[in-house]
This record gives structure tokens, C-alpha cells and sequence, in this order.
């Protein structure tokens, strides 16, 4: 499994934020050929003194690094990564990695 993260700051207008997250970018998102989950949450807590840095984290998963690579290239791809300055002021931080169990 390979996973791609995404970590959102305080945006200027949080509301916005939200409203046009959950009701606009997402539904563009969740059309990510190879995307198999994923999941986003506006409840970030820190495990250390002073809180945490992101409003916002999103997670996808896929099946591989070739996959993922695949939908981040793809139009759609392309129209996820131009819709983000839409609603994301503070810019976002993009992490990928393959999940080992065990």
C-alpha cells in the first residue's frame, strides 16, 4: 500500500476552508484514478506543548508507488493540485510513503 498525505496549515478563512474542502475539492479528489481510501479530518491534535501545526490532514491510499504516481499525473491529478489554491491559503505540505504492516 502506498500512501500520500496531506498536510494543511491555518488557512485565512477557516469557514471557506471547510465549505469548499468538504463540498468542492473532495467530490474532485475522491475521482483519483487508483485511489483506493481515504480519509480527512479537521480534528488534528498534537502530542506535543503548543498544538498542532495543521488544520487539516488528508490521506489517500493506493495500491502502489506506480499507481499513485499514475493519479497524480493524471488530469484529474492535475485539476486536484490546481483546485488547492483555491481553498488551502496557507499551502499544503504533500507526504508519500508505502505502509509496511506487521
Amino acid at each position: 500500500m502506498h500512501k500520500i498525505v496531506a498536510l494543511y496549515p491555518a488557512p485565512t478563512d477557516p469557514d471557506h476552508f471547510r465549505t469548499y474542502y468538504e463540498g468542492t475539492h473532495l467530490p474532485i479528489a475522491r475521482q483519483l484514478p487508483g485511489l483506493k481510501a481515504s480519509r480527512h479530518t479537521f480534528d488534528v491534535e498534537a502530542m506535543t506543548p503548543g498544538g498542532s501545526p495543521y488544520f487539516c490532514i488528508w490521506e489517500g491510499d493506493f495500491a502502489d508507488r506506480a499507481a499513485a504516481d499514475a493519479s497524480i499525473g493524471s488530469e484529474i491529478g492535475g485539476k486536484v493540485a490546481a483546485d488547492t489554491a483555491n481553498y488551502a491559503t496557507g499551502g499544503v505540505t504533500l507526504l508519500r510513503y508505502d505502509a509496511k504492516e506487521g
